[in-house]
């Protein structure tokens, strides 16, 4: 997860016993949150972003309230939608979408929305992994195993944003 997402997200305070739990300043309640553990559980059970009936059929619920919930979480920045479908492109640091930056771990193979998710769903998953991706400017496949949280390449690797991170939010799927 990038930015605000986290940020809002360890925010969230403890109930009393007698008040919702509530996300401050971030606009998201104990439902939301439990639509989005449900959601990344849904992701990794099925090795993709869950459709936004998956979720409300785990829940037990209906479409209106996770796609309200997705909507709260994606003004957070906790995800990102689709603006022509309302689904899930983006559920940090998984795509939905077919990128150069792959991932496989867990038996599977995933795509990252950039070469830094690409380490973040290693340890999303808690697993080892292996990232397989382009230089964007040469063009040279690039390979880094991940073991024990370590990266492990054969040659010196460099990471550069092309957007400053202030930025990201921006364009989010550009960046």
């Amino acid at each position: 997860m990038h930015g605000r997402g986290l940020r809002a997200l360890r925010q969230c305070v403890r109930p009393s016993a007698h008040a919702p739990a509530q996300c401050h300043d971030a606009g998201m309640d104990r439902a939301d949150l439990d639509v989005r553990r449900h959601t990344y559980a849904l992701l990794v059970e099925l090795g993709r972003p869950p459709l936004v009936v998956e979720v409300a059929h785990r829940l037990d619920t209906g479409i209106a309230a996770v796609r309200s919930a997705w909507q709260r979480l994606h003004d957070t920045h906790a995800l990102v939608l689709d603006g022509d479908t309302s689904e899930i492109r983006m559920a940090n640091p998984f795509s939905a979408v077919p990128t150069p930056h792959r991932v496989h771990a867990a038996d599977r193979d995933w795509y990252a929305n950039c070469a830094w998710d690409a380490f973040g769903i290693c340890a999303a998953l808690g697993v080892d992994g292996v990232i397989s991706t382009a230089c964007p400017d040469c063009g040279d496949q690039l390979t880094v195993e991940v073991r024990d949280r370590t990266p492990f390449s054969d040659g010196a690797l460099l990471f550069h944003c092309l957007v400053p991170a202030a930025h990201w939010w921006d364009d989010i799927v550009f960046t």
